[in-house]
């Protein structure tokens, strides 16, 4: 059954979050945003990348991820970036991590915080990780027991929150049942993917709903992770912030997809975001025209279209200038 333990961890927080101007942005470009694209990009670009991410307001960064290269060949590198990048003090740098093999590589590089991840459906548990949800959650219960014991956080996220591209549409008490086990082991948020895009503001207001009703009202320990392949992503984040949401992840200049959704495009753009979020009188802390300047560097340096509707329209006032 689900244990109430974590929600008496520090009460007042579970209040806060919905009352306050403050959103916290988890930028994913470098893991999320690059481990779709086609070319390979050199370690030092990825580095001069999160490097310049630092260097705009940012205060979360998912810089890579520890899995098979043969699998996901834009990860071979993970070690070199995580070794490379600055460090800025008031940022954090998570690392995803799917098993033992890539956490124990992640804590030999001195990683403070690892993100896991399971999925709402078996199909897409399989696909991605070659096995069922229940077995998925093993390797998370197994991954959190030694970051606690190494005093590591531990973030998690749930893929196809919506929709999956192998059943079809997901019912909001499937997503419950997984956080439910991801909130009793102890990781200190979940994050909640909308993994092809599929969802709309009534599907997310029912999803909490659910959520709701499993935690007992509190979802101040709960992030949401949106693509854009319908184009609902802005419309679907609104709808998050009017719940109580607090914490969103995005990918600078519209990145990536996911090798494992065929079809589904990349996250929300952070550009977008960020816009978004200023323009509700929410504090981010980020400097936009500043993330705009980045996300132009990496659209130009891997030579892709730059998906960002607010970055666009910035160059362009820029370029009129």
């Amino acid at each position: 059954m689900f244990s109430c333990s974590w929600r008496k961890f520090n009460a007042f927080r579970k209040h806060v979050r919905a009352f306050t101007n403050m959103v916290r942005v988890v930028e994913v470009g470098p893991r999320d945003g690059l481990q779709n694209i086609n070319a390979v990009l050199p370690t030092g670009m990825k580095i001069k990348l999160i490097n310049q991410l630092s260097q705009t307001g940012l205060r979360s960064i998912e810089v890579t991820s520890f899995v098979s290269p043969k699998w996901v060949p834009q990860m071979a590198d993970s070690s070199e970036v995580y070794k490379g990048i600055s460090k800025y003090m008031d940022v954090d740098y998570s690392v995803l991590v799917p098993n033992v093999k890539g956490l124990e590589k992640a804590l030999s590089l001195g990683v403070k915080e690892v993100v896991i991840f399971t999925a709402a459906t078996d199909s897409f548990t399989h696909h991605n990780t070659n096995c069922t949800i229940k077995e998925s959650l093993r390797h998370c219960i197994t991954i959190r027991q030694i970051c606690k014991e190494r005093k590591i956080r531990t973030r998690a996220v749930i893929s196809c929150v919506a929709g999956c591209p192998y059943e079809g549409e997901v019912k909001p008490t499937k997503v419950a049942k997984v956080a439910e086990t991801l909130l009793d082991i102890g990781c200190y948020e979940i994050g909640l993917g909308d993994t092809i895009g599929v969802a709309t503001p009534k599907k997310m207001g029912l999803l909490f709903n659910e959520i709701r009703a499993m935690t007992g009202g509190d979802i101040w320990r709960f992030a949401v992770h949106c693509h854009d392949t319908y184009g609902q992503a802005v419309a679907n984040i609104y709808e998050c912030l009017r719940q109580g949401i607090r914490v969103f992840d995005s990918s600078v200049a519209g990145l990536g997809g996911c090798p494992y959704a065929p079809g589904s495009s990349g996250n929300v753009s952070t550009e977008d975001l960020v816009y978004l979020l200023h323009g509700e009188g929410m504090e981010t802390g980020i400097d936009l025209d500043k993330l705009v300047d980045v996300g132009n560097f990496i659209s130009e340096q891997i030579c892709v279209p730059n998906r960002s509707k607010v970055g666009n329209a910035c160059l362009s006032k820029t370029n009129e200038n």
